[in-house]
């Protein structure tokens, strides 16, 4: 590895020789051991799109039955940007995070509204889809329309750091911008879409953040955390690496509150309840309350006001102070 002059900005440069053999390795393991995924059998954008957003903090096996299911309802983005806004929220569920349901809904309608309803294939008119980052932009980009083209995700950012940094604990050595600048200069000739997908799977099967299998791994001859872990004795007999147990014990202090007693949870259980109401059916927050809250009082009343006011921000329910709420 090596690195520019000091400046405002790191600039990495991986070794060619290094650079070929993760290509080499990598690239000949995804080919044996890719996972067979419905939305890697399709360049259709659309149904690109709608894996993307659904894949957003949820996990590949959820995702999966959901997404069969949301194409049929809507099989094109046109059929979606036309759909009741309740109906597309009815059909997201039980995904979570649901806001994602009205994002990616008012996409479609933008797509339809600014593009004649073709998603657009150059990033930078991509990046002007409201709802839309850099990672689902060069996702489409690349999945859908098979340019050249770097993407960072999660396990992306966290594959190429050990690979061509080193261990990214306690802090990363690498800015978000710097990691982007990092997968553009590595990306194979000609191969972007598999090199992408590779280490999307790497970083999710054998390359995880707290308990990474490096035994398993195919690239670890050329991974620089590999040699660093090596370096200092880390991983005696095959032992998940110690260093980076720090992170599953950091993510399980996160877990003080039980996620029943979470914001979060209370906002899934009104979707969850408005769905069952005849459409346009109104339900007024004293009797919603306690239909989402078993132990619900009039003490709960400025909670819950406060918590459907920010489900009628995102889009979730049409709320009426005086009448209740629905979905939209």
């Amino acid at each position: 590895m090596r690195r520019s002059s000091p400046s405002s900005s790191t600039v990495v440069q991986p070794a060619p020789e290094q650079l070929a053999r993760v290509h080499h390795l990598l690239l000949e393991w995804y080919a044996r051991e890719q996972r067979p995924l419905p939305w890697r059998a399709t360049s259709d954008a659309y149904a690109i799109l709608v894996s993307e957003i659904m894949l957003q903090q949820t996990q590949v096996e959820r995702v999966i039955p959901k997404y069969h299911e949301f194409l049929s309802r809507f099989p094109t983005l046109a059929d979606l940007a036309a759909a009741p806004t309740a109906a597309v929220i009815s059909t997201w569920v039980p995904l979570g995070y649901n806001q994602r349901a009205v994002r990616l809904q008012a996409i479609a309608r933008q797509v339809v509204s600014d593009y004649q309803g073709r998603i657009p294939d150059r990033l930078e008119e991509l990046l002007k889809l409201k709802g839309i980052g850099r990672y689902t932009a060069g996702a489409i980009a690349c999945f859908a329309y098979h340019q050249q083209v770097a993407t960072v995700d999660t396990n992306i950012r966290r594959v190429l750091h050990r690979l061509f940094i080193g261990l990214e604990h306690p802090e990363p050595r690498l800015s978000d911008a710097e990691t982007l600048t990092l997968a553009e200069q590595v990306l194979p000739p000609g191969r972007a879409y598999e090199w992408n997908q590779a280490l999307m799977d790497l970083g999710a099967t054998i390359c995880t953040s707290a308990s990474p299998q490096c035994e398993r791994c195919p690239v670890r001859e050329a991974c620089a955390a590999y040699r660093e872990l090596s370096a200092q004795s880390l991983f005696p007999s095959g032992t998940v690496l110690r260093t980076l147990r720090k992170v599953a014990e950091k993510k399980g202090s996160y877990q003080a509150q039980p996620f029943t007693q979470s914001d979060r949870y209370f906002r899934g259980r009104i979707v969850a309840l408005l769905r069952t109401l005849p459409p346009e059916q109104r339900l007024p927050l004293a009797e919603l309350g306690p239909r989402i809250k078993p132990s619900y009082t009039e003490a709960d009343l400025p909670w819950l006001q406060r918590l459907v006011s920010r489900l009628a921000r995102d889009g979730l329910v049409d709320y009426q102070e005086e009448e209740g709420v629905r979905l939209p």
